[in-house]
Protein backbone atom coordinates (compact mmCIF):
# COMPACT_ATOMS: atom_id res chain seq x y z
CA UNK A 1 0.00 0.00 0.00
CA UNK A 2 1.37 3.18 -1.05
CA UNK A 3 1.17 5.27 2.24
CA UNK A 4 3.01 8.73 0.80
CA UNK A 5 0.31 11.91 1.08
CA UNK A 6 -2.36 9.41 1.31
CA UNK A 7 -3.93 11.82 3.98
CA UNK A 8 -3.06 15.00 2.57
CA UNK A 9 -6.62 16.26 1.61
CA UNK A 10 -7.86 15.38 4.42
CA UNK A 11 -9.65 17.97 7.14
CA UNK A 12 -7.43 19.00 9.90
CA UNK A 13 -9.98 17.35 12.42
CA UNK A 14 -9.32 13.96 10.64
CA UNK A 15 -5.93 14.73 10.47
CA UNK A 16 -5.82 15.49 14.22
CA UNK A 17 -7.16 12.13 14.97
CA UNK A 18 -5.00 9.98 12.70
CA UNK A 19 -2.49 11.82 14.84
CA UNK A 20 -3.72 11.06 18.45
CA UNK A 21 -4.43 7.15 16.86
CA UNK A 22 -0.81 6.63 15.81
CA UNK A 23 0.43 7.97 18.75
CA UNK A 24 -1.55 5.92 20.79
CA UNK A 25 -0.17 2.93 18.91
CA UNK A 26 3.56 3.87 19.27
CA UNK A 27 2.89 4.01 22.91
CA UNK A 28 1.49 0.64 22.82
CA UNK A 29 3.93 -1.11 20.77
CA UNK A 30 7.28 0.83 21.93
CA UNK A 31 6.24 0.16 25.63
CA UNK A 32 5.80 -3.13 24.56
CA UNK A 33 8.98 -3.72 23.55
CA UNK A 34 10.79 -1.62 25.99
CA UNK A 35 9.52 -3.96 28.78
CA UNK A 36 10.52 -6.70 26.45
CA UNK A 37 14.02 -5.29 26.18
CA UNK A 38 14.34 -4.62 30.05
CA UNK A 39 13.41 -7.85 30.88
CA UNK A 40 16.19 -9.03 28.24
CA UNK A 41 19.01 -7.18 29.63
CA UNK A 42 18.10 -7.30 33.19
CA UNK A 43 16.92 -11.08 33.25
CA UNK A 44 13.61 -10.41 35.11
CA UNK A 45 10.12 -11.76 34.47
CA UNK A 46 7.21 -9.35 34.21
CA UNK A 47 5.98 -9.90 37.37
CA UNK A 48 9.35 -8.89 38.63
CA UNK A 49 9.53 -5.92 36.41
CA UNK A 50 6.74 -4.33 38.07
CA UNK A 51 8.02 -4.75 41.69
CA UNK A 52 11.00 -3.06 40.58
CA UNK A 53 9.53 -0.28 39.00
CA UNK A 54 8.47 0.41 42.59
CA UNK A 55 11.81 0.96 44.16
CA UNK A 56 13.42 4.42 42.74
CA UNK A 57 16.02 3.97 45.71
CA UNK A 58 17.44 0.82 43.61
CA UNK A 59 20.05 1.66 41.21
CA UNK A 60 18.76 -1.36 38.78
CA UNK A 61 15.39 0.44 38.58
CA UNK A 62 16.60 3.98 37.61
CA UNK A 63 18.77 1.92 34.19
CA UNK A 64 15.47 0.11 33.64
CA UNK A 65 13.16 3.31 33.63
CA UNK A 66 15.86 5.31 31.51
CA UNK A 67 15.96 2.35 28.81
CA UNK A 68 12.32 2.73 29.03
CA UNK A 69 11.78 5.81 28.42
CA UNK A 70 14.44 6.23 25.49
CA UNK A 71 12.99 3.57 23.65
CA UNK A 72 9.14 4.70 24.72
CA UNK A 73 10.04 8.37 23.81
CA UNK A 74 11.18 7.11 20.04
CA UNK A 75 7.87 5.60 19.29
CA UNK A 76 5.90 7.86 20.73
CA UNK A 77 6.66 10.99 18.91
CA UNK A 78 9.81 10.43 16.48
CA UNK A 79 8.86 7.77 14.46
CA UNK A 80 5.28 8.71 14.18
CA UNK A 81 5.85 12.40 13.06
CA UNK A 82 7.76 11.22 10.37
CA UNK A 83 5.68 8.68 9.31
CA UNK A 84 2.82 11.89 9.36
CA UNK A 85 4.28 14.03 7.83
CA UNK A 86 5.34 11.50 5.08
CA UNK A 87 1.23 10.54 4.92
CA UNK A 88 0.53 14.85 4.87
CA UNK A 89 2.63 15.86 2.60
CA UNK A 90 4.49 15.22 -0.71
CA UNK A 91 8.16 15.53 1.53
CA UNK A 92 8.65 14.74 4.93
CA UNK A 93 11.38 17.28 4.73
CA UNK A 94 9.35 20.33 3.40
CA UNK A 95 5.89 19.47 5.51
CA UNK A 96 8.01 19.75 8.55
CA UNK A 97 10.01 22.60 7.42
CA UNK A 98 13.28 20.36 8.13
CA UNK A 99 14.66 22.16 4.99
CA UNK A 100 15.42 25.56 6.13
CA UNK A 101 18.27 26.51 7.46
CA UNK A 102 18.36 28.06 11.07
CA UNK A 103 21.23 30.87 11.06
CA UNK A 104 23.73 30.41 14.14
CA UNK A 105 23.39 33.84 14.98
CA UNK A 106 19.58 32.86 16.29
CA UNK A 107 21.17 30.23 18.24
CA UNK A 108 23.41 32.49 19.97
CA UNK A 109 20.06 34.88 21.14
CA UNK A 110 17.86 31.50 21.82
CA UNK A 111 20.66 30.35 23.87
CA UNK A 112 21.09 33.62 26.01
CA UNK A 113 17.24 33.86 25.97
CA UNK A 114 17.13 30.72 27.81
CA UNK A 115 19.35 31.64 30.26
CA UNK A 116 17.68 35.25 31.15
CA UNK A 117 14.43 33.16 31.08
CA UNK A 118 15.75 30.95 34.26
CA UNK A 119 14.53 33.26 37.13
CA UNK A 120 10.77 34.11 35.50
CA UNK A 121 10.36 30.36 34.74
CA UNK A 122 11.63 29.28 38.39
CA UNK A 123 9.17 32.07 39.85
CA UNK A 124 5.95 30.53 37.51
CA UNK A 125 6.82 27.31 38.90
CA UNK A 126 6.82 28.12 42.13
CA UNK A 127 3.53 29.84 41.61
CA UNK A 128 1.82 27.07 39.66
CA UNK A 129 3.00 24.57 42.25
CA UNK A 130 1.32 26.22 45.38
CA UNK A 131 -2.29 26.15 43.28
CA UNK A 132 -5.20 24.38 44.66
CA UNK A 133 -8.10 23.06 43.53
CA UNK A 134 -11.48 23.00 45.03
CA UNK A 135 -12.58 21.10 48.31
CA UNK A 136 -14.95 19.09 46.20
CA UNK A 137 -11.53 18.11 43.95
CA UNK A 138 -9.52 17.00 47.81
CA UNK A 139 -9.11 13.26 46.23
CA UNK A 140 -8.01 14.26 42.96
CA UNK A 141 -5.31 17.01 44.27
CA UNK A 142 -4.09 14.43 46.21
CA UNK A 143 -3.69 11.87 43.80
CA UNK A 144 -1.73 14.92 41.45
CA UNK A 145 0.62 15.54 43.87
CA UNK A 146 1.47 12.73 45.16
CA UNK A 147 2.11 11.72 41.33
CA UNK A 148 4.10 15.20 41.14
CA UNK A 149 5.89 13.72 44.44
CA UNK A 150 6.85 10.88 42.10
CA UNK A 151 7.99 12.23 39.01
CA UNK A 152 10.13 15.13 41.11
CA UNK A 153 11.57 12.14 43.19
CA UNK A 154 12.37 10.38 39.51
CA UNK A 155 13.27 13.76 38.08
CA UNK A 156 16.12 13.63 40.94
CA UNK A 157 17.45 9.98 40.55
CA UNK A 158 18.21 10.51 36.50
CA UNK A 159 20.49 13.78 37.78
CA UNK A 160 22.82 11.71 40.28
CA UNK A 161 25.34 11.87 37.87
CA UNK A 162 29.01 10.48 38.49
CA UNK A 163 30.76 9.76 35.06
CA UNK A 164 31.28 11.68 31.59
CA UNK A 165 29.10 8.48 29.95
CA UNK A 166 26.55 9.37 32.67
CA UNK A 167 26.20 12.46 31.51
CA UNK A 168 26.48 11.90 27.97
CA UNK A 169 23.45 9.40 28.28
CA UNK A 170 21.29 11.39 30.16
CA UNK A 171 21.67 14.70 27.94
CA UNK A 172 20.45 12.25 25.12
CA UNK A 173 17.57 11.29 26.97
CA UNK A 174 16.68 14.62 29.03
CA UNK A 175 17.30 16.78 25.96
CA UNK A 176 18.77 15.29 22.56
CA UNK A 177 15.66 12.53 22.27
CA UNK A 178 12.89 15.27 23.78
CA UNK A 179 14.14 18.17 21.55
CA UNK A 180 13.80 16.17 18.11
CA UNK A 181 10.40 14.22 19.20
CA UNK A 182 8.37 16.86 20.87
CA UNK A 183 8.84 19.24 18.39
CA UNK A 184 8.45 16.82 15.94
CA UNK A 185 5.09 15.86 17.25
CA UNK A 186 3.98 19.44 18.91
CA UNK A 187 4.86 21.79 16.49
CA UNK A 188 5.81 19.86 13.53
CA UNK A 189 2.00 17.95 12.72
CA UNK A 190 -0.24 19.47 15.85
CA UNK A 191 0.66 23.25 15.67
CA UNK A 192 0.03 22.88 12.14
CA UNK A 193 -3.20 20.81 12.20
CA UNK A 194 -4.28 23.40 15.32
CA UNK A 195 -3.30 26.18 12.78
CA UNK A 196 -5.26 25.06 9.75
CA UNK A 197 -7.96 23.89 11.75
CA UNK A 198 -8.81 27.38 13.06
CA UNK A 199 -7.83 29.28 10.57
CA UNK A 200 -5.26 30.88 12.85
CA UNK A 201 -2.06 30.62 13.30
CA UNK A 202 -1.95 31.57 17.28
CA UNK A 203 -4.46 29.74 18.44
CA UNK A 204 -2.26 26.93 16.71
CA UNK A 205 0.55 27.91 18.75
CA UNK A 206 -1.65 28.03 21.93
CA UNK A 207 -3.89 24.98 21.63
CA UNK A 208 -0.52 22.87 20.86
CA UNK A 209 1.52 24.37 23.89
CA UNK A 210 -1.68 23.25 25.94
CA UNK A 211 -1.86 19.87 24.78
CA UNK A 212 2.21 19.26 25.12
CA UNK A 213 2.15 20.42 28.75
CA UNK A 214 -1.31 18.38 29.76
CA UNK A 215 0.65 15.78 27.75
CA UNK A 216 3.07 15.26 30.43
CA UNK A 217 0.87 15.09 33.27
CA UNK A 218 2.14 17.43 35.68
CA UNK A 219 -0.26 20.10 36.95
CA UNK A 220 2.20 21.39 38.88
CA UNK A 221 4.42 22.76 36.15
CA UNK A 222 1.59 23.07 33.81
CA UNK A 223 1.87 27.03 33.33
CA UNK A 224 6.02 27.02 32.78
CA UNK A 225 5.69 24.08 30.40
CA UNK A 226 2.73 25.99 28.26
CA UNK A 227 4.17 28.83 28.03
CA UNK A 228 7.86 27.63 26.65
CA UNK A 229 5.74 25.66 24.25
CA UNK A 230 4.44 28.93 23.25
CA UNK A 231 7.66 30.15 23.24
CA UNK A 232 8.73 27.27 21.11
CA UNK A 233 5.69 27.93 18.84
CA UNK A 234 6.49 31.57 17.78
CA UNK A 235 10.48 30.33 17.44
CA UNK A 236 8.54 27.82 14.75
CA UNK A 237 6.54 30.59 13.55
CA UNK A 238 9.00 33.24 13.26
CA UNK A 239 11.65 31.02 11.71
CA UNK A 240 9.79 29.36 9.67
CA UNK A 241 11.90 26.35 10.30
CA UNK A 242 11.78 23.47 12.96
CA UNK A 243 15.46 23.41 13.35
CA UNK A 244 15.38 26.58 15.76
CA UNK A 245 12.49 25.74 18.65
CA UNK A 246 14.59 21.77 18.38
CA UNK A 247 17.28 23.63 19.35
CA UNK A 248 16.00 25.80 21.76
CA UNK A 249 14.04 22.84 23.18
CA UNK A 250 17.52 21.10 23.27
CA UNK A 251 19.33 24.15 24.91
CA UNK A 252 16.57 24.58 27.81
CA UNK A 253 16.80 20.69 28.65
CA UNK A 254 20.59 20.37 28.29
CA UNK A 255 21.45 23.30 29.94
CA UNK A 256 19.49 21.98 33.17
CA UNK A 257 21.52 18.75 32.99
CA UNK A 258 24.48 20.66 32.86
CA UNK A 259 23.95 22.71 35.91
CA UNK A 260 21.77 20.19 38.06
CA UNK A 261 25.27 18.37 37.25
CA UNK A 262 27.69 21.21 38.13
CA UNK A 263 26.18 21.94 41.20
CA UNK A 264 26.16 18.46 42.65
CA UNK A 265 29.81 18.30 41.64
CA UNK A 266 30.51 21.76 43.43
CA UNK A 267 31.05 23.93 39.97
CA UNK A 268 28.30 25.94 40.43
CA UNK A 269 27.88 27.64 43.66
CA UNK A 270 24.20 28.52 43.31
CA UNK A 271 21.26 26.48 42.78
CA UNK A 272 19.75 27.07 39.00
CA UNK A 273 16.28 26.01 40.82
CA UNK A 274 15.86 28.48 43.17
CA UNK A 275 17.18 31.53 41.30
CA UNK A 276 13.49 33.67 41.05
CA UNK A 277 12.11 31.93 43.83
CA UNK A 278 11.45 32.96 47.22
CA UNK A 279 11.65 36.72 47.35
CA UNK A 280 14.26 37.31 44.50
CA UNK A 281 11.49 39.55 42.80
CA UNK A 282 14.74 42.02 41.37
CA UNK A 283 15.94 38.94 39.32
CA UNK A 284 12.53 37.96 38.49
CA UNK A 285 11.80 41.74 37.02
CA UNK A 286 15.53 41.87 34.94
CA UNK A 287 14.70 38.34 33.67
CA UNK A 288 11.24 39.35 32.45
CA UNK A 289 12.74 42.32 30.76
CA UNK A 290 15.32 40.48 29.12
CA UNK A 291 13.18 37.73 28.03
CA UNK A 292 10.61 39.85 26.32
CA UNK A 293 13.93 42.46 24.92
CA UNK A 294 15.03 39.05 23.42
CA UNK A 295 11.97 37.21 22.02
CA UNK A 296 11.51 40.80 20.34
CA UNK A 297 14.97 40.64 19.10
CA UNK A 298 14.68 37.61 17.39
CA UNK A 299 10.79 38.11 15.96
CA UNK A 300 12.26 41.24 14.38
CA UNK A 301 15.38 39.71 12.48
CA UNK A 302 13.83 36.16 11.44
CA UNK A 303 10.65 38.48 9.96
CA UNK A 304 12.86 40.26 7.81
CA UNK A 305 14.93 36.79 6.81
CA UNK A 306 11.52 35.16 6.27
CA UNK A 307 10.95 38.49 3.90
CA UNK A 308 14.89 38.22 2.10
CA UNK A 309 13.78 34.75 1.53
CA UNK A 310 10.64 34.97 0.56
CA UNK A 311 9.61 32.01 3.00
CA UNK A 312 5.79 31.86 2.81
CA UNK A 313 5.13 29.64 6.45
CA UNK A 314 3.07 26.65 5.78
CA UNK A 315 1.86 27.40 2.59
Amino acid sequence: MRFKAIWANNSPASKFLIAMGIMIVGVFVFSLLAFSLASAIYGIGPEQLQDLLGDLDNPRTISVIKLIQTVSAIGTFILPAIFLAYTFGNSTKEYLLLDRKTKWDSVIIVFLLLIAAVPLINFLGEWNSHMELPAWMEGIERQMRASEDQAARLTEKFLLIDTTWQLIFTLIMVAVLPAIGEELMFRGILQRIFSEWSGNKHTGIWASAILFSAMHMQFYGFVPRMLLGVMLGYLFLWSGSLWLPILAHFINNGAAVIASYMYSHDSLSVNPDTVGTGTDYASVLISTLLTAGLLWLIYRREQRRNVEDGNKLWE
